[in-house]
């Protein structure tokens, strides 16, 4: 079965989060394979939330992974559960695609999040973590964050977290070609500030990176790389300092950046933007002279309300993509009744062909006539199968294999690759 655990921006403090932040799939892999009754798991970890979904053989996994996720974090197993929602069910599939579709980010209609939820997925198959229904359930996301965004006025609001944080940033300067930035980080999040500073016609762009990536950044980019030796200055000078680095500690507090200032005979007024999480600057930045300090916490506070920015239609898309994926699951439920009644007929035709065979009788055209003909009788019992599924009545099916034909499907069969059950 199915369960999740997940917190965000809404249910859990910024301290919480940023604490759940250290906790890596690798960290997931490892709790998977510690635990037998879990089958995988996929971490979905952004800058405001923390999901893991598992492939579980009951709820009570997801105590354990309260547990190990507090002992990762470093914080006390009674925060995380307190902060964190424990999912099982149909809701897991209506909350993974709203979250997919951006309708549940902090911005609603982000464009990002659609991304870290395929490589969410993509880095589970490389732990070797991911199982069909997790396959399942998180492809399907990402096909309903697609629809959404190319169907919606969701979909093309083009509001993100960076873009926001500039919104909230342009009070404080009057001409942005004119402002001197500095990034710090090359990622995702790194590549969304180019793209809105951009769009607001900044011209000077410097960008730093803690683990040496800043050159080749630079040139792929069409900015200013920072070294090391000209990091002061730079900090120093930039009106405006956006950190987005994916870094597991601070970069930024208030002994650095007094030092840096010091540097410069008058340093001007500074913002300082923190996108990261965990977070990238300490919050005792805020308390030097002319330095103002804007992070995801006060970002959250400014974002606009759900209710009045999500599209009714984005919701509506959403749902339907639950019931199909509900269908789906259901459908999955007669494979191995369709797999058993399947062989069955299969396994009748080749001792057929098998006995003409010995009696020299079995022609190509007469093997090719008989499995054609297995084909079409398993057709449209199979499509039934699939039907009687859909509306929960598959054991409509497994009782009349069992009685036609005395077929008991084994629990753990499952679908032939590239075997449709409609036949």
């Amino acid at each position: 079965m199915l369960t999740a655990l997940t917190a965000d921006y809404r249910t859990a403090g910024f301290d919480v989060l940023e604490r759940l932040a250290t906790v890596s799939a690798q960290s997931l892999a490892r709790f998977v394979s510690e635990r037998p009754g879990v089958r995988g798991g996929v971490l979905l970890a952004t800058c405001n939330r923390f999901e893991a979904y598992l492939d579980a053989a009951d709820t009570a996994e997801l105590d354990a992974l309260v547990a190990f996720a507090a002992a990762e974090a470093g914080v006390d197993a009674a925060a995380v559960g307190g902060a964190a929602t424990q999912r099982t069910g149909p809701e897991i599939a209506g909350h993974l695609f709203a979250v997919s579709s951006g309708l549940e980010s902090l911005v609603v209609g982000e464009a990002e999040i659609a991304g870290q939820v395929s490589r969410a997925l993509e880095t589970a198959r490389g732990l070797g973590t991911t199982t069909p229904d997790l396959e399942r359930l998180f492809q399907r996301a990402s096909r309903t964050s697609s629809a959404v965004q190319q169907r919606t006025l969701v979909g093309t609001a083009g509001r993100n977290i960076v873009r926001l944080a500039l919104e909230l940033a342009g009070s404080r300067f009057t001409e942005w070609s004119s402002v001197r930035v500095l990034v710090i980080g090359t990622g995702t999040y790194a590549r969304a500030t180019l793209a809105a500073l951009r769009d607001h016609g900044v011209q000077e762009i410097g960008v730093y990176s803690p683990s040496g990536r800043a050159l080749r950044f630079a040139q792929r980019e069409g900015v200013t790389a920072v070294p090391e030796a000209e990091l002061r200055y730079r900090l120093a000078t930039a009106e405006l300092v956006i950190s987005c680095s994916i870094a597991t500690a601070p970069i930024l507090d208030a002994d650095r950046l007094r030092g840096a200032r010091s540097v410069v005979e008058a340093p001007g007024r500074q913002l300082i933007v923190d996108l990261g999480m965990p977070r990238n600057v300490q919050p005792d930045v805020a308390d030097l002279h002319d330095v103002e300090l804007l992070d995801l916490e006060t970002i959250g506070k400014h974002a606009p309300l759900p209710e009045l920015q999500a599209a009714d239609d984005a919701w509506a898309l959403v749902a339907e993509a639950v019931e199909e994926y509900g269908a789906d699951q259901r459908a999955t439920t007669v494979t191995p009744s369709v797999v058993a009644y399947r062989s069955h007929v299969f396994d009748l035709v080749d001792q057929e062909i098998e006995r003409l065979r010995r009696r020299g009788e079995a022609t190509d055209s007469v093997e090719r006539a008989m499995r054609h003909l297995a084909g079409v009788l398993v057709h449209t019992p199979s499509a039934r199968a699939r039907q009687l599924a859909a509306a929960g009545e598959a054991e409509r099916f497994t009782d009349a294999i069992e009685t036609l034909f005395g077929l008991v499907p084994a629990v753990d069969a499952v679908e032939e690759p590239g075997v449709d059950l409609a036949g």
